[in-house]
């Protein structure tokens, strides 16, 4: 046979692809904590795609895309009148729930935040229950919602543990959409097979790239690009429930598989199996609509407001002392051109609250930011060092921490105590202080779209872990129509 003609024998699936099949099908979770952490997450997250609906920019992005479109057993969208197919209202939820920048993260050898995975398992659960409903059949519960948070947050979260996408440019988007197609392939009935060929598709569809998270071109897209990726993950999965094949190299292949198209011939890197872990060590964005990696920075700059509140003027500079991711991401001088490029500049993020005292999802706003030249006055006296110590116990898997440390020096040659934060509010380690506040938070949230009478029976419902596990999906989606 002649050298120059290719063997055409197709390989065994890729050994990812059958992982995450094997977890997705046979893993029975017994984790009472992480299912108790999964409903804090669910009240969390709906929470935050809640308070996302006062924002014009993210409601102009929703609903149908022709105007009018009336679906049978359409999907809810919390806190909205729509009905849509399972594609756009994962979408919908998905931009929704990403919109603020204040739902839970992972951080790892690659960022993320895996609650994203919940526009595609509540649109897909919605419409399952709906259709089973007007067949004489029984719906899903919310117990199976949470199993499916935990299987997707776990997919996203393991992937990240040692691989970094963003090294190469590429956005964590594709481990959301990854881990949503795994999971909306199993809801929909999907064999072990069906499993590994829709997970191929996913990854076939390659990565978008970072820029629009970074400066230069930090934009609103960081904040629809979830919606986009849970929405392609039905899609996918709605696909090889249709019949379409899977790719079993997808990763592996030679020249055009991923590994040498998108990760400079690398590949993954595993050093645990898949199980609750990340979803017991979720952490959630508590105090402040702010990427993560500013969040104990902007405490510290709350903790520092009553000493410099009166001494703004007199400031000569800010010393912050952080981790290298945080310098990677969201370190940045220049004119900021909007809110997206804001809440992804840690200077402004520690600026607004040394001057107000908190920060909220208005701060970033054109017209606060135009209102208040303060703010940028004092970004251009910070300076941003890495700390060693905090750059190396960031990775170190008991520790995780995201330290940051501010000192604020003034113009008569005094200075602030020097505030260290090593763990934000949200990390595992302050759990007991974080829980009432993250339930706070939601029930504040409720309230920007429900009267009290039913923010009340939401919030009941949603802290009773046996009474939300057993309540059918569709009957918890109606709750949270107007």
């Amino acid at each position: 046979m002649s050298s120059n003609v290719e063997i055409n024998s197709r390989p065994q699936p890729d050994q990812v692809l059958s992982d995450i099949a094997d977890y997705v099908c046979d893993f029975d979770i017994q984790s009472l904590d992480a299912y108790d952490t999964a409903r804090n997450c669910l009240m969390d997250t709906i929470g935050c795609g809640l308070l996302a609906l006062d924002f014009p920019e993210c409601t102009k992005l929703l609903g149908p895309i022709v105007e009018g479109t009336i679906v049978p057993n359409g999907a809810r969208v919390p806190g909205t009148q729509f009905r849509l197919d399972p594609i756009k209202a994962a979408w919908d939820i998905g931009c929704a729930i990403r919109w603020l920048d204040f739902n839970d993260t992972w951080l790892a050898a690659e960022w993320g935040h895996p609650s994203d995975n919940l526009g595609a398992i509540l649109a897909v659960a919605d419409h399952l229950s709906q259709k089973n409903i007007a067949a004489g059949k029984s719906p899903l519960l919310m117990k199976d919602v949470l199993t499916a948070m935990i299987k997707a947050h776990e997919i996203q979260g393991v992937i990240a543990l040692k691989n970094s996408f963003n090294r190469v440019g590429l956005c964590h988007v594709l481990l959301v959409r990854v881990a949503s197609t795994a999971v909306i392939t199993k809801m929909l009935g999907g064999s072990r097979q069906q499993i590994i060929d829709a997970v191929s598709q996913a990854w076939l569809d390659g990565s978008s790239l970072r820029t629009y998270r970074h400066s230069p071109n930090a934009g609103p897209r960081k904040s629809w690009a979830a919606g986009d990726a849970t929405s392609r993950a039905v899609r996918l999965a709605d696909l090889t429930m249709r019949g379409e094949i899977g790719y079993p190299s997808v990763l592996s292949a030679k020249t055009w598989g991923f590994y040498d198209v998108s990760f400079a011939g690398n590949s993954f890197v595993f050093d645990q199996k898949y199980g609750t872990y990340v979803m017991e060590n979720i952490l959630f964005k508590i105090s402040f609509p702010a990427e993560f990696h500013s969040q104990t920075a902007a405490e510290a700059a709350v903790k520092l407001h009553p000493i410099v509140k009166n001494r703004l003027h007199e400031v000569e500079r800010i010393v912050v002392h952080t981790h290298e991711s945080a310098i990677r991401i969201i370190s940045k001088s220049g004119p900021l051109n909007n809110p997206a490029d804001r809440d992804h500049c840690l200077q402004y993020m520690i600026a607004v609250p040394l001057i107000f005292g908190d920060l909220v999802a208005e701060n970033y706003e054109d017209e606060f930011h135009e209102n208040n030249p303060l703010i940028d006055e004092l970004r251009l006296k910070m300076e941003i060092h890495e700390h060693p110590t905090y750059t190396q116990e960031y990775l170190e898997p008991d520790k995780r921490s995201i330290a940051n440390s501010l000192q604020v020096y003034f113009n008569d040659n005094t200075k602030s105590e020097v505030i260290e934060i090593n763990y934000p509010v949200g990390h595992k380690k302050r759990r007991k202080e974080g829980i009432p506040m993250l339930e706070q938070k939601f029930k504040s949230n409720l309230r920007t779209r429900f009267p009290t009478s039913r923010c009340d029976e939401i919030f009941k419902l949603c802290a009773s872990q046996e009474q939300l596990e057993t309540t059918p999906v569709s009957d918890f989606m109606e709750m949270l129509m107007i």
